[in-house]
C-alpha cells in the first residue's frame, strides 16, 4: 500500500549504484601492473644511486620529486589537452606513479635520520620533500600548460 506522503513525493530519482565489481576488475589489474612497474623503477634507483647509512636520502627525496613533477604534467595533458582512455590515468597516475613515488619510505628515512641522532636533517628532510613535491606538480603542470598553448598558437 503506498501512503499519503509517498504519493505527494511523486516519483523520486533511482539513487545512483555504485559500479559493478565486475566494472572494476580491469582498474584493479591496470592499477597493480604499473605499480609493479613504477616500484621496480623506484628500486631500480636505489640501486642506481644508494644512501649510504646515516647519509641524507638523496635518492627517495629526488624519485618524489621527479614523480610529483611527471604527474603535474600527466594529469594536464589527460585532463585538459587529451581524452585517454579510462585505464590509462588508473594504470600511470595511481599505479606507475603511485608504485614508483614513496611517501612511505619518506616517513621512515626521517625516522631514521632522527633516531640516528641528525634531527637537524632529519626536520629539513621532513619539511623539504612535502614543498618540494607541490612546487614540482605546480611547476609541471604550469610548464605543461604553457608548451602546449605555444604549440596549438
Amino acid at each position: 500500500m503506498i501512503t499519503p506522503e509517498a504519493e505527494s513525493l511523486g516519483s523520486l530519482p533511482a539513487a545512483p549504484r555504485p559500479p559493478a565489481r565486475r566494472a572494476q576488475v580491469p582498474v584493479v589489474v591496470v592499477v597493480a601492473l604499473g605499480g609493479g612497474a613504477g616500484a621496480a623503477a623506484r628500486y631500480a634507483a636505489s640501486l642506481w644511486w644508494p644512501t649510504h647509512t646515516g647519509g641524507f636520502p638523496w635518492t627517495t627525496f629526488w624519485v618524489n620529486i621527479a614523480g610529483c613533477a611527471v604527474i603535474g604534467g600527466f594529469m594536464v595533458v589527460v585532463t585538459e589537452i587529451r581524452t585517454a582512455h579510462r585505464l590509462v590515468r588508473p594504470f600511470f597516475g595511481t599505479g606507475v606513479l603511485g608504485g614508483f613515488t614513496t611517501f612511505s619510505t619518506y616517513a621512515v628515512d626521517t625516522q631514521k635520520l632522527v633516531d640516528g641522532g641528525r634531527a637537524g636533517p632529519g626536520v629539513v628532510y621532513l619539511v623539504a620533500t612535502p614543498l618540494a613535491a607541490l612546487t614540482a606538480v605546480w611547476l609541471a603542470a604550469w610548464a605543461t600548460r604553457r608548451i602546449l598553448n605555444r604549440r596549438q598558437s
